[in-house]
């Protein structure tokens, strides 16, 4: 009894059927909790199944911590992730290699909050001029890591999803204005 009881701690909560998120390939569901004898040890894994990009993932329960799995986002905190969208984007004045780099690190951190604050970035309207390739890339891996794990709280498609985001996009106040005033600024700067 006592070795159900600490396998089911070590788990912390993660059951068969959930939905989860794992910082570096966004939300995934875990279809089965498998023992497996590898080089003489037991160990107890969880199998998490990332259906859009068919792939499947197995994480001994005992990195569960340090890989940084953690469960779906609760309501209030998507309520802060469309609130954060609808804000001033926020474009640092350092070269798009080391700002990419930071995106990159937000969308792998797993934390709403902080892809939320990509997809603000990197949001351009029709009015904007285009983005990069680059920068383009780094805002669907964004947008789409975002909107699975809202999809996945609020039990609805992934489109209805991108949508409700893009709504809250669309209503940022002055967006093309201070985008337009920020672009105007960075190509002074590199001529400087």
């Amino acid at each position: 009894m006592a070795t159900i009881t600490k396998k089911a701690a070590q788990r912390q909560g993660f059951k068969t059927g959930e939905h989860i998120v794992y910082p570096s390939h966004g939300v995934g569901q875990i279809t089965a909790i498998e023992e497996q004898s590898v080089a003489g040890h037991s160990l107890e894994l969880l199998v998490i199944s990332f259906e859009k990009d068919k792939m499947t993932l197995r994480v001994p329960v005992a990195k569960i911590a340090t890989v940084g799995m953690r469960k779906l986002a609760d309501a209030p905190t998507v309520k802060k992730a469309l609130e954060t969208v609808r804000g001033r984007p926020r474009i640092k004045r350092t070269m798009w290699s080391r700002r990419a780099q930071e995106y990159e690190a937000k969308i792998n951190s797993g934390d709403l909050i902080s892809i939320s604050e990509v997809v603000r970035d990197l949001y351009r309207s029709d009015t904007q001029p285009e983005q990069s390739y680059s920068e383009r890339q780094l805002y669907e891996a964004a947008l789409d890591r975002m909107a699975r794990e809202i999809a996945a709280v609020n039990k609805c498609s992934e489109t209805e999803a991108v949508k409700q985001i893009e709504q809250n996009l669309a209503r940022t106040p002055n967006r093309a204005k201070d985008a337009e005033a920020g672009d105007d600024e960075g190509e002074q700067e590199e001529a400087a």
